[in-house]
């Protein structure tokens, strides 16, 4: 759905039963107001229950229905949902639900607690859902009439905050408000306040009944069945702002089809062939050739690349959108377009990967997308192999082209064959694509076990898988190690004698393997056991395990092993970013360690021996302080070397510009690691797209004693920094579509950040690269955010409050 469609449901078509579900009673059941005699009429084991019936224009509909019966506590709870005969098309505007709470605790008699009245359409003819507080009329019964003497709403004369605030929870509940966890919390307990302040100003006479009422994808607009729906909607005599449903919101224009439908008749193929475009439409064309792959083309931009589709074939680029102009329901028309795209000008990769995105369902495309990755080198497709697989998610078939591609190309080669088996093994976990990806699974064990060296079968694929599967066995007993650790109480370093104390006893096969096994994370390294007494925990909340491995080599190889985190999201596109900007012989000196999900939830993570700047700060002061203990030079700036600091400012650079373009969040100066030859580099990538647990996060990380590093926000050295930052922007800008077309191949995945709102996450991505503006204009907007970053007082605020928390944990 576009932004500007508006779509809703007709209730006259919805054919389900009116369900909603009765929780609870709030409030005193005893009435302060009565007298001494009529509150001993009221039982402390009072049993209720409550009574539904449906009125349609002030008649009851239908038989009435009642709950199951509940003691009183505070609040009594039925949670038990109520289905009635009628079904939402049977509804008229004036539908009202009458409910009833009757006491049944003296024998032979029902005594009314209380009774409301809920319209089930709001005064714009639009179906209410979500849940209701009712306010009930004591010792009455809900009354249905159309003029009801029990309305459950509460008068606008007396509404307070406290109904202000339940209508904003009712809207927060059903995902119309964003949710913030930190900021949440601290409004419900705020809640909790108003609502006990509004209750000692009742003096507690209310009871009110909670109702949920159901929900729906759409809003739902009122129509009665059968009606005319271009009926004139009534005009007040007074200035008021009426709603008018437009049933034809989403509709297509049957006279625009048939437009349409002449204009791409296949006989004026002959015609368009030899037509070329004007300056003006040339120029128009342009325009839209460098749309981004998620801007969606008008009806008149779709018709313009169609009609002029024969002189763009020797561009590139345009393919995409041509293809995207084509009506794939009409099977001359597809025919024609997949003839055009095979004789089309070779399209690059990025293009490639957006034909496997979900917006092209077509096999003979999907196929020819296939055929533009086979150019890919094995080192290139390795840095798409993630979202490719994912990619098999849109496939029509399990046995697709892209599935024998990718199999095809790891049989050929071991690196690709070990991440390919986990990116698959990760997937199987998701139930509505299990059945997919074992099928490739069973295909890609199957060519594995074929493989043979110079025609001989001597199990040489056999092994290879094995020693694959030797790789699942290895984590699954990790994770039992660290599952053990956890339940250790006590400080982190009871938790690491633990840690050795298995790999030394019950575990003591982990040091020393009986066959090497291949590194997850690197599968060139073979690994031969793990080293008892080298072997750490990390002091944070997950406890994550740091693992010292031997090498078949004789030398060691450290490991974080880490579970509780979806490590996918920061597998995401560093090392790509990396390698574009090498490409253009941009060195930031990035450190893209390796990482590798080896589960939903789990996963391992290269260990690079470096240093928190939290911990920098803290034993050396600063950074120039740190640098000068590893690299001292007199003659140099600030008494380091200018390769050293060069270096950091570099990866300054090239982390601020990462960071910002994927909107990473939860940056601290814990994870912002530094190493000893002054790498600057990020970890931990649990937020990304503008997701942050922290109020009022900057654009950017660039905390003040990152600019003391370098002499300050007057040194040259800051300035080449600013320089290096706006370079790489601008680098990284020329590869937008390679990257906005990586991450819509993610948006079928599982991954937190961007399943919640896959379209909205792409969006924003898009919106950091500022494609709007020139490249002069994008240098002097990125100069204004890094200002705008340093000059950030609240982020200092909470590194002083982070600092503290990791004191007491």
């Amino acid at each position: 759905m576009t932004g500007n469609e508006f779509r809703f449901f007709l209730s006259c078509d919805i054919n389900l039963p009116v369900t909603f579900r009765v929780e609870a009673l709030e409030g005193d059941l005893q009435d302060p107001s009565n007298s001494v005699e009529d509150s001993k009429n009221w039982s402390p084991t009072s049993e209720l229950y409550v009574e539904c019936a449906l009125y349609i224009d002030g008649v009851l509909f239908g038989l009435t229905t009642r709950t199951r019966l509940a003691a009183i506590e505070k609040p009594c709870r039925w949670n038990e949902l109520v289905t009635l005969s009628a079904k939402y098309r049977d509804l008229t505007a004036n539908a009202q639900l009458a409910l009833t709470v009757w006491d049944v605790s003296r024998p032979r008699q029902e005594v009314a607690v209380g009774g409301a009245t809920l319209r089930l359409f709001n005064s714009k003819k639009q179906l209410k859902t979500g849940k209701q507080k009712l306010r009930l009329w004591r010792g009455c019964v809900g009354d249905g009439a159309i003029a009801t003497s029990t309305p459950g709403k509460v008068p606008k004369t007396e509404r307070g905050e406290l109904e202000r605030l339940e209508k904003l929870l009712n809207k927060y509940e059903r995902g119309q408000l964003e949710h913030i966890p930190w900021l949440d919390k601290l409004t419900m307990k705020a809640m909790e306040l108003v609502k006990e302040e509004e209750s000692k100003r009742s003096g507690g006479t209310h009871l009110h009944l909670i109702v949920d009422l159901r929900t729906f994808e759409h809003p739902v607009a009122f129509q009665e069945l059968g009606a005319h729906l271009l009926m004139q909607s009534p005009i007040s005599p007074c200035n008021e702002l009426v709603v008018v449903w437009d049933p034809e919101v989403g509709r297509q224009n049957p006279c625009e089809n048939k437009q349409l439908k002449l204009a791409r008749s296949v006989t004026r193929g002959m015609i368009d062939r030899d037509m070329k475009p004007s300056a003006n439409e040339r120029k128009e064309i342009q325009k839209i050739l460098k749309y981004p792959p998620t801007r969606n083309l008008s009806g008149e931009e779709r018709q313009l690349l169609w009609k002029f589709r024969f002189s763009l074939m020797s561009e590139r680029r345009a393919l995409t959108k041509f293809l995207r102009c084509v009506d794939w329901s009409d099977a001359q028309e597809a025919k024609q377009a997949v003839d055009l795209m095979r004789r089309w000008a070779k399209i690059d990769i990025a293009d490639a990967l957006e034909l496997l995105s979900p917006l092209f369902e077509s096999e003979e495309v999907r196929a020819y997308a296939v055929t533009v990755l086979e150019r890919a080198e094995d080192e290139e497709l390795h840095c798409y192999l993630l979202q490719l697989v994912q990619a098999l998610r849109f496939e029509r078939s399990d046995k697709s082209r892209l599935a024998f591609f990718l199999v095809l190309r790891a049989v050929q080669n071991f690196d690709l064959a070990s991440f390919l088996r986990w990116y698959i093994t990760v997937e199987l976990s998701d139930p509505s694509y299990a059945k997919r990806f074992y099928s490739i699974y069973e295909i890609f064990e199957d060519s594995m076990m074929k493989i043979t060296v110079n025609g001989r079968e001597d199990c040489v694929g056999e092994k290879m898988w094995q020693s694959l599967v030797r790789q699942t066995e290895l984590t699954a007993q990790l994770c039992t190690i660290m599952r053990d650790v956890k339940n250790v109480r006590g400080s982190t370093q009871k938790k690491i004698d633990k840690l050795r104390q298995l790999l030394s006893g019950l575990l003591s096969e982990l040091t020393y393997f009986d066959e090497p096994i291949p590194l997850p994370l690197d599968p060139t390294i073979l690994i031969t056991g793990i080293i008892p007494g080298e072997s750490s925990i990390f002091k944070s909340a997950l406890h994550p395990l740091r693992l010292t491995f031997r090498t078949g080599g004789g030398a060691k190889c450290k490991v974080i092993f880490k579970k509780g985190d979806d490590l996918r999201q920061d597998q995401l596109l560093v090392s790509l970013m990396d390698r574009l900007l090498k490409s253009v012989n941009l060195d930031l000196h990035l450190t893209p360690y390796r990482v590798l999900a080896t589960a939903q939830d789990e996963g391992l993570v290269e260990f690079i021996p470096s240093k928190s700047l939290a911990q920098v700060l803290s034993e050396h002061k600063t950074i120039v302080g740190y640098l000068q203990q590893f690299h001292p030079d007199e003659a140099g700036p600030f008494g380091i070397s200018a390769t050293c600091l060069e270096t950091f400012v570099k990866s300054c650079a090239g982390y601020c510009v990462i960071m910002y373009i994927l909107g990473v969040g939860d940056r601290h100066l814990d994870n912002l690691l530094l190493r000893d030859d002054g790498r600057l580099f990020h970890v931990d990538f649990g937020f990304i797209l503008g997701r942050d647990p922290k109020p009022f996060p900057p654009p950017m990380k660039l905390c003040k004693e990152m600019v003391e590093a370098m002499g300050g926000a007057e040194s040259q050295h800051y300035g080449r920094f600013k320089s290096y930052c706006c370079e790489a922007y601008n680098i990284l800008r020329k590869s937008s579509n390679l990257i906005l077309n990586l991450f819509h191949l993610m948006a079928g995945a599982n991954i937190p950040d961007i399943a919640s709102d896959p379209e909205k996450g792409i969006l924003k991505l898009q919106e950091k690269f500022r494609l709007d503006l020139d490249d002069e204009e994008a240098v002097q907007f990125f100069q204004s955010l890094i200002n705008d970053s340093v000059s950030a007082l609240f982020p200092q605020m909470v590194e002083t409050i982070h600092r503290w928390a990791q004191y007491w944990r």
